[in-house]
Parts: structure tokens; C-alpha cells; sequence
């Protein structure tokens, strides 16, 4: 038993032994080799500034790409700025006093090289662990923008019942289609745009993006505009693969499209717009300025028209557009009162007419081409006609008595009754109210039709070129 204890107290004391010979080795180690352990921090360091200039270059090109920088990025670099610094500095102070000798130049600083050479080990260890962190794919992310605030949009009276009702009808679990339409410059864009602005403060949906259609559509640039409000990246070329990935990124969501200026039914399935009763999430705002588009063409749930304003509130807002400098001089004054009246109450007309120099027998070449578009688009030559003619004769006529200017002039073809020629005018000017292009008579009487008095500026401007 005696033996026993003495081996097991022998290879114990071996054991000790060998732990601080290992500790003394690693400790003179730190004297011997200090300038190895300094090379390797500075091996280490070249290559972490390395990649540090990598990713500064890799964070520029995302910012001016209009990306965000990830937070992983951030905190990498935080990181790296904070230790380069703290370790150069202790590593450098270090460095200089290892190189002084002690007993008057005859001895190497040793106490000098240990501690440079334990604090360039751990350096480089702190470094080599920052290099490692440094594997990222991608330093930027495009983040789904925000609305752009539009700081000119004037909340006005006659408007506030349909926006509200837009606002309800977005709420109703029941309704998955909403349109909005009215003539051209009535404020229908800058009407959705606001609706945007406010469904983003108050969080009724997971997103909210909007797209402009035009008169034209090109599928993969509508794809385009919801992809970037979602933050997505299309890639592909193939409008079908795109359309795949756009459904999947939004079904199941809860989310709001509004498509802007519809001039023709669209396909949804195919930009990739999930909707139906398997999707109830999914929400359509549209405008147009044809209400058949909506109605029939897209079969919105409900429609909502946009008029032009009253009196009050079209001088109001021409005023504010023009500024106060007339009210002090009477020929002004009276010069842009004819100016607002030639502009009939159309939004558009009294944002772009303040030119109180320019005769008010004009109006913008912007409004007149953006209601010469509507014309023009109208899907056959007889009702662009019918439509002239309702322009030039405007509200003096029954359309009784239009029905008789339509015959005489050949044009209603090819009915063989005065009732089949009657029920053919009373389908075309629903279709040009449908439009936009002709107003109910704000008569009583409906026997009557309306004109606005741009959209009679712009026929009869056309009919001129047409007679020439």
C-alpha cells in the first residue's frame, strides 16, 4: 500500500511538473519568438484592412444603387474601426519600447518583447475572428419605399365624400376591386395618391404599391413598379417567370395595389397580381378615365366618379396657384377671372393656367393633349363623330334633334328603324359618358346632355383639323 502511494504521489508531481513546463515554455516562447508573433499580427492586419476596403467599396456601390446598408455590415465595420485602432495603438507603443535596451544598450528589453509579443497574438487573433466574419453575400438590401409625400394635394370639400367612401370600401373585407374615374386632369391620380399616403400612416395594410398602366401597357414595366414598392428584384426576362414570382411574394398578403390610368381591361394573372376569392388579402384600387373599363373590363366591385369642382373651390385653389399679386390690380383681377373660367373647374387646367400674361382663349397644351388622348382613344371613328357633333352642337340640343343632325349626316349605319337608329345614338353616348367625354345635363331633364367646356375647346379644335 505504501508503494502504491508513493507511485501516485510520483505521477502526480510528473504531471504538475509538466503543466508549468508548459507554462514556461509558452512564456519564453513570448521572448524568443516576439518578432514571429509580430509579423503574424501585421500579416493579419494587412489582410483585415484588406477586406475592409472590400467591403467600403462593396458599401458604395450599394448606396449609390440606392440600397441600405445591412445591419450585419454595420456592426462588422463598427467592429473592425473600433479594434484596428485600439490594437494598432497598444501594439505600436509596445513595438518602440521593445526596441530599447536596458543596462545602458547591453540588454534587449525583455519584460518590452513578452508583453509586445502576447499583445501581437491576441491582436491577431482578434483579427483573424473579424477576417472569418467577414462572408457576406451581399452588403445592401433595396428596402420597400415609403410613399412620396405630396405636400400640393388640396383636400378638397366636394372631394371628401368619395374619399371617405374609397377608405371604407378598402376596409370592407367584401370588397377585393375599387375604381375611380373621371375625365382627364380631374385629379383621379393625385386623389389614389393621397388615399396612399394615408393607408401607409395607418397601417391597414402590410403594403401599399402603385403602378402607372398607361394607354399602352407593357407588362414587365408594370411589373417592374410593384416589384421595387416591394422591395423585389426581377431579374428574369420572361414576363410569364416574373409573373410567377411576383404571385408569390404576394399571395397571402395583405396587401393594396393601385393601378393608375387604365385605358383597357388588364390581365392580373398575367403581371403576377393574385386576386379572387383564394385571395382575399390581396385589394385592387384602379382609375380610369372610362368607367366601362372598370365596370366591365376589370369588374370592380364598386366604382366611384370624380367631377370637376365647384365655383368656390376652383377660384380658391386658382388663386393659391397664381398667388395674391392681382387682388391689388383690377385689370389683373379681371383678366385672371376670365383665366379661371376657362378653366372650368378642372384641376389640372388651374394647376398649369396661372399665366396670367397668356390669353385666356388658350388652355395648357398639357390639358389639351391628356383630353385629345381620350378622344382619340374612343374604339371607333362613328363615335368619335358622334362625339364631335354632341361637342359642337353642346347643350342646345335634344338628343331627339340629335338623332335627326346623326341621320342627315350619315352617321348611324345600318339601322332600319328610327327605333334600331335611336337605341344605337342612346348606346354610343352612354359610352361616351362612360368616358367621361359627355356629362348628364345638370337639368332635370335628361333628354339633355352636357359638354364640359375644355373638352368643347379641344372638339372643336379638332374638327378644325379634320375640315382643313
Amino acid at each position: 500500500m505504501e508503494a502504491i502511494g508513493t507511485g501516485a504521489a510520483a505521477n502526480v508531481s510528473s504531471e504538475a511538473a509538466k503543466g508549468i513546463f508548459h507554462q514556461v515554455k509558452r512564456h519564453i516562447r513570448y521572448v524568443i519568438f516576439y518578432q514571429k508573433m509580430v509579423d503574424k499580427f501585421e500579416q493579419k492586419h494587412r489582410t483585415l484592412i484588406a477586406k475592409r476596403t472590400s467591403v467600403q467599396q462593396d458599401v458604395d456601390v450599394a448606396e449609390r444603387n440606392g440600397e441600405k446598408i445591412k445591419a450585419d455590415v454595420l456592426d462588422w465595420r463598427h467592429r473592425v474601426e473600433k479594434v484596428v485602432t485600439e490594437k494598432e495603438k497598444k501594439v505600436k507603443d509596445l513595438e518602440v519600447k521593445a526596441k530599447t535596451k536596458c543596462f545602458f544598450g547591453l540588454c534587449p528589453n525583455i519584460k518590452s518583447r513578452y508583453q509586445l509579443s502576447r499583445k501581437a497574438e491576441e491582436a491577431a487573433a482578434t483579427f483573424a475572428e473579424l477576417i472569418k466574419d467577414c462572408q457576406f453575400e451581399r452588403v445592401g438590401y433595396h428596402d420597400v419605399p415609403g410613399p412620396i409625400v405630396h405636400p400640393d394635394f388640396e383636400a378638397f370639400k366636394s372631394r371628401e365624400e368619395v374619399f371617405d367612401d374609397i377608405m371604407e370600401s378598402l376596409k370592407d373585407a367584401t370588397t377585393g376591386m375599387i375604381g375611380v374615374y373621371g375625365m382627364a386632369g380631374v385629379g383621379k391620380t393625385s386623389l389614389v395618391k393621397e388615399v396612399e399616403r394615408q393607408l401607409h400612416e395607418v397601417k391597414l395594410f402590410d403594403s401599399v404599391v402603385r403602378a402607372i398602366v398607361s394607354r399602352i401597357p407593357d407588362i414587365k414595366e408594370i411589373q417592374d413598379q410593384i416589384a421595387y414598392s416591394l422591395g423585389l428584384k426581377l431579374e428574369e426576362n420572361s414576363p410569364v417567370v416574373r409573373a410567377r414570382r411576383l404571385f408569390e411574394r404576394l399571395k397571402d398578403k395583405n396587401v393594396l395595389i393601385i393601378l393608375d390610368d387604365l385605358w383597357k381591361e388588364l390581365d392580373l394573372e398575367e403581371v403576377g397580381i393574385p386576386f379572387g376569392s383564394r385571395h382575399k388579402g390581396c385589394k385592387i384600387l384602379l382609375t380610369s378615365r372610362d368607367q366601362n373599363v372598370l365596370s366591365n373590363g376589370m369588374d370592380a366591385t364598386k366604382t366611384f366618379a370624380i367631377g370637376d369642382l365647384e365655383n368656390e373651390e376652383a377660384w380658391e385653389f386658382f388663386r393659391k396657384m397664381a398667388g395674391d399679386s392681382f387682388e391689388s390690380d383690377e385689370e389683373l383681377r379681371s383678366t385672371a377671372i376670365k383665366v379661371a373660367e376657362k378653366c372650368a373647374r378642372l384641376p389640372l387646367a388651374l394647376a398649369t393656367r396661372p399665366y396670367l400674361e397668356k390669353s385666356s382663349d388658350e388652355i395648357s397644351a398639357k390639358v389639351h393633349s391628356a383630353i385629345e388622348l381620350s378622344i382619340n382613344h374612343l374604339p371607333s371613328e362613328d363615335l368619335k363623330q358622334i362625339f364631335l357633333l354632341c361637342s359642337l352642337l353642346r347643350r342646345v340640343v335634344r338628343i331627339e334633334d340629335l338623332l335627326r343632325y346623326a341621320l342627315g349626316l350619315g352617321l348611324i349605319k345600318g339601322a332600319n328603324s328610327m327605333k334600331a337608329a335611336r337605341d344605337r345614338l342612346l348606346k354610343m353616348l352612354s359610352t361616351l359618358k362612360e368616358s367621361c367625354l359627355l356629362l348628364d345635363s345638370k337639368s332635370s331633364n335628361k333628354e339633355y346632355f352636357d359638354v364640359h367646356d375644355l373638352t368643347y375647346i379641344v372638339a372643336k379644335s379638332i374638327a378644325s383639323k379634320d375640315n382643313q
